[in-house]
């Protein structure tokens, strides 16, 4: 608050924004310091959910409604600090999807890119745009925005996976469309395993040409591979003292991520790393593979094991440590703050 100007009294000064405010206007200095802090101020929460906990209420949705009625059967992780506004983060979407044995989860498509995590069970596909997947645990897959996609699941046994999505920020733009698919499954029009054996080998058909703006032609990103990568970087690299083994995942094609508004990474933790504090200006969703460990802030702790889901707002220092080898992946908004020269990280000794 500013000091009162000579002849002029703090009653006064309030009769004034009341008048002004009939005329939808508002004084800037009375909110200057919040609206041009000096360094980011979340007003998310950290906060985390262990798997275990989460699970029997999913199932329990399974019972209550069927996956086409629903159209997406999904728990949503709603941050603490943001009630009642669906969301994770300022910027993310986070849930838990349930597919049940020979279910079907509508084609539809929208402008909000996704992202699925597969955390529990195996004989479920993802299918974007006449090419399908067999998900499995670990695997990270991509549904680029304005893509058709449903999922399907004629194994035995039920499939979950983590979605997140960058609803919140094309609410903020006022950007979104949707569009439903007259059948409740996209015609398949190529052979699984397309996109990876064209673009997956560091290849790509002579005629492409990618956008300037846009998604990985690459829609799967099999934990497997993954999984081996890190093994072999694991042994003949050094460790990051903040980050472990960590690397992100790219779109072949560009280097850049494989989603233009969601950068994503995994990181591995070796026996017994105690990773030193680290801040960046994106808010960061994670969920652990494999494993067990501890993440810390100045204020608050959260011990993860497998399909634990947990998230650290912009510039919160925190630190990741691990008793045993662990497996994390995590997302956020990255590219987007990159893209507009925002983004901004600190490591601190």
């Amino acid at each position: 608050m500013l000091s009162s100007a000579p002849g002029n009294t703090q009653s006064e000064r309030q009769a004034f924004y009341a008048r002004i405010g009939a005329s939808h206007l508002t004084p800037l200095w009375e909110v200057l310091h919040s609206l041009v802090p000096q360094s980011p101020r979340s007003p998310c929460a950290t906060v985390g959910w262990h798997y275990d906990e989460v699970r029997p209420y999913l199932m329990e949705a399974g019972r209550l409604i069927g996956a086409k009625e629903a159209e997406r059967r999904v728990l949503i992780f709603e941050n603490p600090a943001l009630r009642g506004h669906s969301c994770l983060t300022q910027t993310l979407y986070a849930g838990l999807q349930l597919l049940l044995p020979g279910e079907v989860a509508p084609s539809h498509r929208h402008t909000q890119s996704a992202l699925r995590l597969v955390l529990e069970g195996e004989g479920a596909y993802t299918a974007v745009d006449g090419e399908r997947t067999v998900m499995r645990p670990g695997d990270f897959i991509i549904t680029p925005s304005m893509t058709w996609h449903d999922h399907g699941n004629p194994g035995d046994q039920p499939v979950v996976w983590l979605d997140g999505l960058d609803i919140p920020l094309l609410r903020f733009l006022d950007a979104g469309f949707a569009e439903k698919y007259p059948d409740d499954t996209h015609p398949v029009t190529r052979p699984e395993g397309d996109a990876n054996a064209r673009f997956g080998g560091n290849l790509a058909p002579m005629d492409y040409t990618p956008p300037r703006v846009g998604a990985s032609p690459i829609f799967n990103y099999p934990y497997a591979q993954t999984r081996e990568t890190l093994t072999k970087v694991s042994r003949g690299a050094s460790v990051d003292p903040h980050h472990g083994h960590g690397l992100r995942f790219l779109n072949p094609t560009t280097g850049a991520a494989p989603i233009p508004t969601i950068g994503a990474c995994v990181q591995l933790l070796p026996p017994g790393f105690k990773g030193r504090p680290y801040r960046a200006t994106d808010s960061r969703i994670f969920c652990c593979l494999e494993g067990e460990g501890r993440i810390d802030t100045d204020d608050w702790s959260f011990e993860f094991a497998a399909r634990d889901v947990f998230t650290v707002p912009s510039w919160i220092a925190h630190r990741l440590s691990s008793p045993s080898e662990a497996v994390v992946f995590s997302f956020s908004e990255r590219p987007v703050q990159q893209a507009l020269g925002l983004w901004r990280e600190e490591r601190i000794a």
